[in-house]
Parts: structure tokens; C-alpha cells; sequence
């Protein structure tokens, strides 16, 4: 069943849902995703991204996103200025893709630390997104909730143990998600959750052993 926002669309700043607000989701959350503020951004554009991005201001947005601006703020346009007073390097490309939809964008970035990030996502309408590769993985989640990715080994039980962290602190999953490359080698796994997951629990999830690393996207607030 559609909601309300599925027929008027977000509250946004720009002429195009798909190509603004949905690009400052996809900004946002690459942003979240590496943890922290971006230094360099190497941003490529395919389909109508590439083709209408620059009128449409896709690229402003992306950036904006990246800055942690919301797609409702009236910096959006300005995000190219406020990227060099805050020091961060961008740049834009073309590319062509297979398969992918038509408003689709690759970032990759790196964070002062060295930390680095590769997304690939897509925007599929109505200011909503949607994430199709990390890290060279082929994933598929929303943000429509607060999502875990945790990296693990393929390790017996260590589902289980997550979930039984999650359940201990009266946490629901939505929807999860395995993808590994092989038997008994790396996994990513992605878990949607209803509620906000806090530090403390994600330290907790860390401890395991067989976990290796950790992200966290927490959703907008409605």
C-alpha cells in the first residue's frame, strides 16, 4: 500500500525528486556509511544522472548528501561552495553501466584517516534509494531503516549470536541479508532493524569474534 509520500513525494529543495532529493539520500548515506566526513570524492555519473544530472542538480546534491546536508535544506545549491571552505576534494565522470538504473551513481571516498568507501546506488523515485553494490558486493537495502553491515566471517552460529544480541536488547529485525564470495570465507551481512541501535550494542555486536567490522546507517528521522 502506498503512503502519503509515496504520492506527493519529499519535502525537498530542487526540481526533481529523483534527481535531487534521492541524490542527497545517496549522499547521506555514503556519508554515514564511511563513518564520517569524506575528504575525497570521486563521483560517477551513469544514465540520466550523466545525461540531465547538471540541470537537474544531481551533482550539487550528491555533494550536499556528502556534507550531511538534508534533502530539504536550502544549501543544497550552495554545496560546492561549502565543500571547499570545508576542505573537501571532488571530482565527476561519466560512466556506463550494465544493468543498473538509469539514475545511478558510484562514489568513492576516503576520510582523513585513510578509511575508505565504494558505493553504488541508485535512485528509484519519490526521493527513495537504493543501494546496489558495497565494497564491490552486490547488496540491495533501502534506508528505509536502520541497517547494520557488519563483515564477518562464515563462521557457524555467528547469525545467530548477532541476533541474539539484537533480541536481548528488544531490537527487531526487518529484513537481513547474507552475501559472501565463497564457503568459510568473508561475509557481509545486512540487517534492517526497527529500532535505533546504539553504541553500546554495536560495540557488543564488534566483540564477537568472528565479526570483523561494523558500519551503521540510522535513518532520517520522519
Amino acid at each position: 500500500m502506498l503512503d502519503i509520500f509515496d504520492i506527493l513525494g519529499p519535502v525537498m529543495v530542487g526540481p526533481s525528486s529523483s534527481h535531487t532529493a534521492g541524490a542527497v539520500r545517496i549522499g547521506n548515506m555514503a556519508r554515514k556509511l564511511l563513518g564520517g566526513e569524506p575528504k575525497t570524492a570521486k563521483i560517477y555519473l551513469h544514465g540520466s544522472f550523466a545525461e540531465t544530472g547538471t540541470g537537474h542538480g544531481t551533482d550539487r546534491a550528491l555533494v550536499a548528501g556528502l556534507l550531511g546536508i538534508k534533502p530539504d535544506d536550502l544549501e543544497i545549491p550552495n554545496s560546492f561552495e561549502l565543500a571547499k571552505q570545508r576542505g573537501l576534494e571532488f571530482s565527476f565522470e561519466r560512466v556506463q553501466l550494465r544493468s543498473a538504473h538509469p539514475n545511478t551513481a558510484i562514489l568513492k571516498l576516503t576520510d582523513a584517516d585513510g578509511n575508505t568507501l565504494e558505493i553504488q546506488a541508485s535512485s528509484v523515485g519519490g526521493g527513495r534509494i537504493r543501494v546496489d553494490k558495497l565494497d564491490g558486493v552486490d547488496v540491495s537495502f533501502s534506508g528505509a531503516y536502520n541497517t547494520l553491515i557488519i563483515h564477518n566471517l562464515d563462521i557457524y552460529g555467528t547469525v545467530a549470536e548477532v541476533a541474539r544480541v539484537l533480541a536481548e536488547e528488544a531490537i527487531n529485525i526487518a529484513n537481513m541479508n547474507l552475501y559472501r564470495s565463497q564457503r568459510w570465507g568473508a561475509v557481509l551481512m545486512v540487517m534492517e532493524v526497527d529500532q535505533k541501535v546504539s553504541p553500546e550494542v554495536r560495540k557488543r555486536i564488534m566483540e564477537l569474534p568472528s565479526v570483523e567490522r561494523l558500519t551503521y546507517y540510522e535513518k532520517e528521522d520522519e
